[in-house]
């Protein structure tokens, strides 16, 4: 190895340690999806007591539950714009204070038609905060080190809802009082938030390179060479500028090189969704109970299932990038669907009762421990890091629609599915859901694992956006 080979090699190393401002960055990033999880979670537990305040029934809870996520919609498109307009950390500090607003007025809300509309002020500040804060991390992050860092936010995810179930399980706090504590959180994310710097790349992209060198100097160890990786923002910018308008944004995404970005990181938002995650997390407790579980066992299993989405998140945080993003997710899925069928056959079979809860249990697990350490890491992990510069607030934008408003359907929907056919023959549909996602992993996603944003985005003008031609492009490179 020659000497400037060995400098190279130690700068890479070096990028790829973890500074106080990363650290900071991968906090404000756990929080802000802590209170994802923690606002769309609470709700689980929350529906036993709003159905006796406000006297709902299935039909109405869907709804309560499905407004936070027409919200996100909402925001998840918004944030697009603003993104670009005001910056990553400008976005994330408006989207702090709304946190701050949609928790205190949902705790306030007098009525079941007011909570929904206060769900959906805190929707749209959960849907901007999965649009802008994966993106703004990936941006400051080294690539050696980007696949852990976006991850934080799917832990913060898995902390939130555990810590939602937890409250909920108690049964000593009221709801307004659970969904109100969101407010704690989110004030820290807005000061945490306060002490970091914008992203370099669209400090580049404002004409501002001195504020940019500035800024990855904070996310990179004392000392470390940044002129490599300031050249190869400033050409990925200078080469998005050189576009015409129409190539740029939402416009862009018509593009025909695009197009396998969108179809990849869609379909994985959308399985994400399809997997059953959220069919779990929000009616888990409502399923159980309905079948003749106690409350407090309903409860008590939501809160075994957060705990295992949880350590599945932290284990997914330490291999991804070992393991590979492909990789990983063709392994965990067929896991996935067999536990919704076993799951589907008690219920179907009538092995439902006291006696089988063991079972129905272990199952319940199993899904889990399949699912959030696989699928579930994909769906903000590919929305940060497959799309090219010139279309990444639209492309991220729409794929965090695709997921909200996935998710969005199967709320409003699984009840009424569940009365009309039964619970285990819905548990056979999400199941033929996770076979599919199988395919479309296998066929579409190529293996983005240990490759720079500039590089993948090199890859999708080259036509290189499979799964065979992307390693055989690795290889060459490699070569």
């Amino acid at each position: 190895m020659t000497v400037s080979e060995q400098d190279t090699a130690t700068g890479e190393e070096a990028r790829g340690h973890f500074t106080p401002a990363l650290w900071l960055a991968a906090i404000a990033s756990a929080i802000s999806s802590f209170l994802y999880g923690y606002d769309t979670g609470i709700i689980s537990a929350a529906l036993l007591q709003i159905r006796k305040d406000f006297n709902t029934g299935h039909s109405s809870e869907q709804v309560i539950a499905g407004s936070i996520l027409f919200g996100a919609v909402l925001g998840a498109l918004a944030c697009s714009r603003l993104s670009e307009q005001r910056g990553r950390r400008g976005t994330i500090l408006m989207l702090a204070c709304i946190f701050i607003v949609g928790a205190l007025a949902c705790a306030l809300s007098p009525s079941a038609p007011l909570l929904c509309v206060s769900r959906v002020i805190l929707g749209f500040a959960v849907g901007g905060a999965t649009q802008t804060v994966p993106m703004y991390v990936a941006e400051l992050a080294p690539p050696a080190r980007r696949g852990q860092l976006v991850l934080t936010f799917q832990v913060g995810i898995g902390t939130g809802i555990l810590v939602s179930t937890i409250v909920g399980a108690t049964q000593s706090l009221s709801w307004r009082v659970s969904i109100g504590l969101a407010v704690v959180p989110a004030t820290i994310l807005l000061l945490t938030v306060l002490r970091l710097p914008e992203s370099p790349r669209w400090l580049v992209a404002q004409d501002r390179a001195d504020d940019a060198r500035r800024s990855l100097s904070l996310m990179r160890p004392r000392g470390a060479s940044l002129d490599g990786e300031i050249g190869e923002i400033t050409q990925n910018v200078t080469e998005e500028l050189d576009v015409k308008a129409s190539q740029r944004g939402w416009s862009g995404l018509r593009q025909a090189w695009v197009r396998p970005a969108i179809i990849v990181g869609c379909g994985i938002a959308m399985f994400t969704q399809l997997s059953g995650i959220e069919m779990i997390i929000y009616y888990a407790p409502t399923i159980l109970t309905d079948a003749g579980f106690s409350t407090s066992t309903a409860l008590r299993v939501s809160v075994g299932l957060a705990s295992t989405y949880l350590v599945m998140m932290l284990v997914g945080l330490n291999i991804i990038d070992r393991v590979g993003r492909r990789r990983l997710t063709l392994i965990m899925v067929p896991g996935t669907a067999a536990a919704l069928f076993v799951l589907g056959l008690l219920f179907v079979t009538g092995h439902s009762g006291r006696h089988d809860i063991p079972f129905i249990i272990t199952c319940l697990i199993v899904f889990m421990f399949f699912n959030a350490g696989g699928l579930q890491l994909m769906g903000w992990l590919t929305e940060s890091e497959i799309y090219p510069l010139a279309v990444r607030g639209a492309g991220s934008s729409l794929q965090a629609a695709v997921l909200w408003t996935t998710n969005l359907a199967i709320t409003l929907t699984v009840l009424t599915i569940i009365d009309a056919v039964g619970v285990g023959q819905t548990m056979w549909l999400y199941a033929l859901f996770n076979v599919a996602a199988w395919i479309f992993v296998f066929v579409r996603m190529p293996e983005l694992t240990g490759r720079s944003l500039e590089q993948i985005e090199h890859a999708l003008r080259e036509g290189h956006f499979t799964p065979r031609s992307f390693a055989q492009a690795t290889r060459d490179e490699a070569t």
